[in-house]
Formats: structure tokens, C-alpha cells, sequence
């Protein structure tokens, strides 16, 4: 849109300045957002299995959906699947020892491109990326987003845009709906809602937040809410993902897990899963009161759940806050 280039697109998260997130004409170009979720109840295909797309990124790949996806090895075996529909060129983030692995195998039979994370510096507004001798303002901060800019920007270039032209107009860029969004900020408070909900995302994100706030006290909640981390068993993939945190607490809901007919789980699974040093409560009272027990000057809260918290309104939350301290 900043450039004026004709595409058509289908985006999952909502982005400031569109009103719907897929558009369908007779443009030259489709970006997909794929995923590989199930493409529907009765298609048990993972939707990125049905594009066969003419270039293509791999991110990321951390384990999700183990109620789709029983194994680890199973789950890889549907990125692998993805990357050899491929029919030109594949971008692939090299810090990531799965993604690594599907490049360097692919390297002899299509065109790859790998990246990494580039160099850059906090500021005040978010950061800034320093690339071949100039430096280009963001308003995104996270070492994750930064790293899916930079291959973005690989992407980008496969259908001709330059390197310079798509970083100049990544400044108009205030990042992705409920992707580390800024709910409330005063002189020395900020909060954060985020969809952060699986292992990697959660551990990503609160990572981002201490470094880009590393003089302030970080106060991160999460809600495990989706039928994969509500599983006694895959529990443990979360040891440490909250420990870049100074307090760190963790919500479930025993109703969600009867409803979604899972076995129960308790406090202690949940606590032994994430490798202790984090809070466990059911109620969201106990959620305020956890908030309520801090002094949150020259803090940072962070709300992470693919749920909302059963309830619990984020921006009435950062006004009370904010009234709270006026």
C-alpha cells in the first residue's frame, strides 16, 4: 500500500488501516498468510498444503496443536511437505534450527535465501535497523519481529521490491492487531495486550518486552486457553517461557478444560510445566489481585492470551490502572 504496488492478500491478524483483511481481484500478485492448522473439519489438510506458492517464507517452526499433531516428528514433516510445493524461491530464517535444516536440504534443488536477525538498537519509539551504513526508524520492537521483517524484506524482493524501499516503508508499520499492542501508556507505565498462547510466542514476546524495557519491572500474565496447552502432556514444552519476566503469572479456566473434554489439570501441572517461578490461579479475581499486589511504577504489564482471561476487558483494566496511580 505505502509503495503502490497492485496485490491481493489474505492476512490473519488485523492491521491498522484496512477494514477487511483479504481482498480478491484480478491484481498480479496474492500475498497468503498461510499456517498449518487444519483447512477445515473435513479437510484435514494443513492450509499451506493447498497454495503451492510461486515464493515463500518458514519463520518459525515450535511445536502447536498436539491435538492435531500427535508428534514432534509429525509436525516438522508438514513444514518439509510445504517447503517442496515451493516453485521458485524459498526464504528461510537460519536462527531457527528446524528452518535451517529444511534450507540447506532444499539448497541444491530451488533458489533459497536465508536470513537473520538484523542489526539494530532500541529507541524511545520502537527500534531502529542499521543496514549497510544507514539506519531506518521502526515503530515494531522484539528481536522475533525484527527477524520476520528482515525476511519479509527477502520476500518482498522476489517480486521486485528493493531492499531500501521496502525498510523506508516499513516506518508507517505500528505492527500487527493484538501483536504486542499497546493498550495504555503514561510517563512510567505501559501495558501490552498480545496473542501470545503457544511455547515459542509466549517466550518471544516477554523476552521483547525486558529488552525493550530493561530498566523497568515487567509484569507478564498469560491464559493457556487452546486445546494443545491445556494437555497435561504437552504442559512441559512451556519450562522457562515466561523467565525473562520479573513476575510472571499464569490463568486457566477448569470449566475450559471440561468443556473442551480434556483431562483436568491443576495448578501444580501447570506450575511443574513451566519450570516453577511462575503464579497459577483459576478465578480472574485472583488474576486483579495478582496485578493489584505491585506497585506498577516504572513498570511494564503484559497480557498474553489467545482468550481473553474469560472476560476481562483490557482497556477498562489500563484505565483503572491508570486511575489507580493519578
Amino acid at each position: 500500500q505505502e509503495i503502490g504496488l497492485d496485490v491481493d492478500y489474505m492476512v490473519g491478524a488485523q492491521l491498522e488501516g484496512y477494514d477487511c483483511m483479504v481482498r480478491l481481484s484480478d491484481a498480479p500478485i496474492m500475498i497468503l498468510e498461510g499456517d498449518e492448522y487444519l483447512s477445515s473439519p473435513i479437510d484435514r489438510r494443513p492450509k499451506f498444503h493447498l497454495y503451492k506458492p510461486t515464493h515463500a517464507i518458514i519463520s518459525g517452526i515450535a511445536w502447536d496443536h498436539i491435538n492435531v499433531f500427535p508428534t514432534y516428528t509429525n509436525y516438522v514433516e508438514q513444514f518439509s511437505i510445504f517447503a517442496d510445493m515451493i516453485e521458485e524461491t524459498f526464504v528461510y530464517n537460519r536462527e531457527d534450527d528446524e528452518v535451517n535444516s529444511l534450507g540447506k536440504q532444499r539448497a541444491s534443488r530451488m533458489r533459497t535465501v536465508a536470513y537473520q536477525t538484523p542489526e539494530y538498537y532500541s529507541t524511545e519509539d520502537g527500534t531502529t535497523i542499521v543496514r549497510n551504513g544507514e539506519e531506518y526508524p521502526l515503530h515494531i520492537f522484539g528481536r522475533h519481529n525484527l527477524q520476520n521483517l528482515v525476511g519479509a524484506m527477502e520476500l518482498a524482493a522476489c517480486i521486485g521490491i528493493e531492499n531500501d524501499r521496502f525498510l523506508k516503508a516499513m516506518h508507517s508499520f505500528t505492527g500487527a492487531g493484538k501483536r504486542l499492542q499497546k493498550v495504555v501508556e503514561t510517563r512510567d507505565f505501559v501495558m501490552y495486550k498480545d496473542f501470545a498462547h503457544s511455547p515459542s510466542k509466549l517466550k518471544a514476546t516477554t523476552q521483547a518486552v525486558k529488552e525493550q524495557y530493561p530498566g523497568r519491572k515487567v509484569v507478564a500474565c498469560m491464559e493457556i486457553h487452546t486445546f494443545s496447552s491445556l494437555k497435561k502432556e504437552f504442559l512441559p514444552q512451556y519450562n522457562g517461557a515466561m523467565n525473562a519476566a520479573d513476575h510472571a503469572l499464569v490463568y486457566f479456566s477448569p470449566d475450559v478444560v471440561a468443556h473442551k473434554n480434556l483431562e483436568p489439570i491443576t495448578a501444580r501441572d501447570v506450575k511443574n510445566g513451566f519450570g516453577g517461578g511462575v503464579d497459577v490461579v483459576t478465578t480472574t479475581d485472583f488474576v486483579f489481585a495478582f496485578i493489584d499486589s505491585f506497585d506498577l511504577k516504572n513498570s511494564v504489564l503484559l497480557m498474553m492470551s489467545s482468550g481473553n482471561f474469560d472476560g476481562i476487558d483490557f482497556d477498562q483494566l489500563g484505565q483503572k490502572l491508570i486511575k489507580q496511580r493519578q
